[in-house]
């Protein structure tokens, strides 16, 4: 799309913020595919903050900052190219927005402050064993006793849970004959009594998820958000939120580029370089045009979002093709790194490489990318949902 000479003016001035408070590590870490730990995320977390920066999807009353959809969409873009980590959005993007629009004044003054400065870190409690893309099913429940909730049950999934101060709950707080009703949201400290997290170690070495438990976890009815009951219409909202939030290019492109370089640097046995194989060559200009299209689209649903206008089910539809592109490209960057793909950072496992890296520099990191990412495409809902999703409002199925 073309931009103007202004929002140029304002690509320049990202890029400049961008280099001179990236910490460096950071950067390497994340283009490695290296584990960002807490403390790395910080430091770029608090920049960001004191520039004012750290929620441009948020209005300028509570924080947010005054940009056009054009240059949020260039600053996610840069951030991207940059290798800056993205910041987690379950307290920006999903429920910062969710007390704007359905918490009480008491809420929003205790809760948007510190997730705008980074002092206090969320997770989400959505997912259940068995009850995952079938969401309305779960059977965590809070029931009512005198001046508090007391919860039983237990989450999966609950990603970055080990490193959060609170989380967002579903819960079933009534039985009712459409399962979508009884539901409620509510907020409270993971440090609350009765809660344990257990780490979930993926295949790719990264402790990203857990399982959490609640056993007789006791929390204050102001803990409840909106009307007791209505939790779905909530959860809607925010799974909006959450499925616009994933659309940044800027890392797919970067992660496209490298696999390119790698497939133009490196040669064959028989001394032919990857990026003159035809079928290669076609595989990723294919995937060239499909991350194009999901920026495109992007960019169109980010517009109607900021016009507070419906976006019906484009949410959807950025889900499932980002997260297939994600996939195509970590597929082509294993291909272009052969066996030298195979070391690769263990993470939370153990420190270091499960083998000592062998080649360049740019084949590192790889495998834990190909292995996590095997996940985009079930993880917020999964694609054959989104499509049955997408079928039903766009052809009134």
């Amino acid at each position: 799309m073309p931009f103007t000479a202004k929002d140029e003016e304002f690509r320049q001035e990202a890029r400049a913020f961008i280099e001179q408070n990236l910490p460096q590590d950071v950067r390497d870490k994340v283009l490695s595919g290296q584990e960002v730990r807490k403390e790395d995320y910080m430091r770029w977390y608090k920049a960001l903050a004191a520039k004012g920066w750290s929620a441009p999807n948020w209005p300028v009353e509570h924080g947010g900052v005054d940009w056009t959809t054009v240059q949020r969409f260039i600053f996610d873009d840069e951030a991207g190219l940059a290798g800056a980590p993205r910041l987690s959005p379950f307290g920006l993007s999903m429920v910062g927005p969710v007390l704007m629009q359905f918490g009480t004044d008491e809420q929003k003054a205790e809760h948007l402050p510190k997730i705008l400065s980074g002092d206090k870190l969320w997770c989400q409690g959505y997912s259940e064993p068995g009850s995952g893309s079938d969401l309305a099913s779960l059977r965590t429940r809070a029931v009512r006793k005198g001046d508090k909730y007391v919860i039983n049950g237990s989450k999966i999934w609950t990603s970055l849970a080990h490193h959060a101060d609170w989380i967002f709950c579903l819960v079933r707080t009534s039985d009712e004959p459409k399962k979508q009703n009884g539901i409620s949201f509510m907020i409270f400290p993971v440090t609350t009594p009765g809660i344990e997290i257990r780490p979930i170690i993926a295949t790719s070495g990264l402790h990203h998820l857990n399982e959490t438990f609640f056993t007789d976890v006791e929390i204050p009815l102001d803990s409840l958000v909106g009307e007791e009951g209505k939790g779905w219409t909530i959860a809607k909202h925010l799974l909006e939120h959450e499925r616009i939030s994933g659309g940044a290019c800027g890392e797919l492109k970067t992660a496209l580029e490298r696999v390119q370089h790698m497939a133009s640097e490196e040669r064959a046995g028989d001394g032919e370089r990857l990026i003159d194989d035809p079928d290669f060559r076609r595989r990723l200009k294919d995937t060239e045009a499909e991350l194009m299209t999901v920026e495109n689209t992007m960019l169109k649903a980010l517009s109607a979002h900021s016009a507070a206008k419906g976006i019906g089910a484009v949410s959807s539809l950025i889900k499932v093709r980002r997260s297939e592109v994600q996939q195509m490209i970590s597929e082509l960057g294993v291909m272009a790194g052969g066996y030298y793909s195979a070391p690769y950072n263990l993470g939370a496992l153990k420190e270091g490489w499960n083998e000592d890296p062998v080649g360049a520099d740019y084949f590192n990191g790889l495998m834990p990318s190909y292995l996590f990412l095997r996940a985009a495409s079930i993880y917020s809902g999964s694609n054959e949902i989104q499509r049955n999703i997408i079928a039903k409002h766009e052809l009134g199925l």
